[in-house]
């Protein structure tokens, strides 16, 4: 196992903390996944990218890492108030299918799209619909230890009761006394005894179509559940990380927490970790905006607000420009600008392949290294991580233009360092569309240039010059040679 210093903002303690896993080199890793009754979106892209990283670090520093990442599929309400229609069966009704086709059809479509990021598929996908048994179980258990009531057919968490004990709002710094303030009763919610009680199992109404038999009647699990269940079944009482989005914080992770130590009397988690939102154009993004953008819509540049189609690739570089925790905004100049920068750095890689060596060295690697290990030693902070690479690919350049140095030894420790922390750790890489659009480009300049050749041949030098300049205006310098002409994008 590599020597490693990380630290790790635990939302939990609101400090960072040396990563010290419960039982290394094993590490447990729960990510909160999709509810899968739409297409992918962007705000889905974040934590992907983002617990990727984190994936990918771990592993590279040599920890056996189970990274366990739920599909909801049942017991998603449209409020988080227990309220509403079932996310999964409304989708289903509105296209008058089975709910499991839905969450086929959506399941197979997030997939898609997140493969499309680059993002190294998880240990294990566990669905909620299929653990069932066991979230009867904690419910069960719940009962036992007086945490929860059932009322009606329905079992709901006490958050009262546990906070007699327990401290039901740590998480998010909120405490029963605002809980009291800023909730009220509303109509459907008489079988709670408080209004921010919340259902751990909720009666099935006659029309509900996702329903199994219980001890308390037919129903389904609450959506707090699940997730409590699933990471404990596949990664024990105590596990290292639990990741997910900043939206994610309260109610669901708050609930989680109290669900876990209501059910075994000690917390599951020693990491909470949490990414901040993507805003549009300053903007939270949301379909009554009409910001509402899908990673498909993305890839193909079907949508209003975008200017062109954007890889995979660029998105990734886009969203690793800036740390996990803080608030990121999405423009098309944005995305442009990752692509140029994202191709400089594609672009570096491959011209460390080429260079040429000498028994000397100009510069020393291991500044270079370190600057590296600390930016994702401080709670994985790639933008930082990004500079350095940028910084490097100026010695790069110079290297490959004769101005400077590179021994055999050190060119090759340089280029495993680009490679690690390029490809393997960020998870970068070249992709379909970028191919795709180089060699478009590369068939619009072979004419291009066909036609400026033959304005010269024929004297026509206000044509050729016209065909230049254009270029240059776009970012394409020309190169007159002896073989004939070069040109270069910037």
């Amino acid at each position: 196992m590599l020597q490693n210093n990380l630290k790790i903002y635990n939302t939990l303690s609101r400090k960072k903390e040396n990563f010290e896993p419960i039982h290394a080199p094993f590490v447990g890793m729960y990510v909160c996944g999709p509810t899968v009754y739409g297409e992918a979106h962007l705000g889905h892209a974040r934590p992907a990218i983002t617990f990727d990283v984190v994936f990918r670090y771990l592993k590279y520093l040599g920890y056996h890492v189970r990274y366990v990442r739920n599909i909801t599929d049942v017991g998603h309400l449209t409020s988080d108030a227990d309220e509403g229609e079932d996310k999964i069966l409304k989708k289903a009704k509105q296209e008058q299918l089975e709910p499991m086709e839905v969450v086929q059809f959506y399941t197979n479509s997030y997939h898609k799209s997140i493969e499309a990021l680059n993002c190294l598929p998880p240990s294990i996908e566990p669905h909620a619909s299929g653990h069932i048994i066991e979230q009867q179980e904690m419910v069960q258990k719940l009962l036992n230890n007086g945490f929860a009531y059932q009322n009606n057919g329905s079992v709901y968490f006490d958050v009262e009761t546990y906070n007699r004990k327990h401290h039901y709002g740590k998480l998010s710094g909120r405490n029963i006394d605002e809980l009291y303030a800023n909730t009220r009763e509303l109509d459907g919610q008489t079988d709670k005894k408080n209004p921010f009680d919340f259902a751990v199992w909720k009666k099935a109404e006659p029309e509900h179509l996702q329903r199994w038999k219980s001890n308390w009647g037919e129903g389904f699990p609450g959506w707090h559940l699940e997730c409590s269940v699933m990471s404990t079944k596949y990664l024990g009482e105590t596990f290292d990380i639990h990741g997910g989005g900043m939206d994610l914080l309260f109610p669901h992770h708050e609930c989680e927490i109290a669900q876990s130590v209501g059910a075994s009397g000690h917390e599951a988690v020693k990491y909470w970790m949490h990414n901040n939102m993507i805003t549009i154009n300053g903007q939270k993004m949301g379909k009554s905006l009409g910001n509402f953008i899908t990673l498909t819509e993305l890839f193909t540049g079907n949508h209003k607000l975008l200017h062109q189609a954007y890889s995979g690739m660029t998105i990734r570089f886009f969203i690793l420009q800036a740390h996990y925790r803080s608030t990121l905004d999405f423009s098309n100049e944005a995305l442009q600008a990752s692509e140029k920068g994202l191709q400089r750095l594609l672009k570096g890689a491959k011209t460390l392949e080429n260079l040429k060596t000498s028994q000397n060295s100009s510069f020393d690697l291991n500044e270079f290294e370190q600057k590296c290990f600390e930016a994702i030693n401080d709670d994985f902070n790639t933008p930082i991580l990004i500079a350095h690479l940028f910084e490097q690919l100026t010695i790069i350049n110079r290297i490959a233009a004769g101005t400077d140095q590179i021994s055999p030894s050190h060119l090759e420790k340089l280029k495993k360092l680009f490679s690690d922390f390029l490809f393997e750790i960020l998870g970068l890489k070249e992709d379909n569309l970028q191919n795709s659009q180089t060699e478009d480009l590369e068939q619009v300049m072979s004419i291009l240039l066909e036609i400026r050749q033959k304005a010269k041949e024929n004297k026509d030098w206000q044509a050729a010059d016209f065909i230049r300049n254009k270029l240059n205006e776009v970012g394409i310098t020309l190169k007159d040679n002896k073989e004939g002409v070069a040109w270069e994008k910037s």
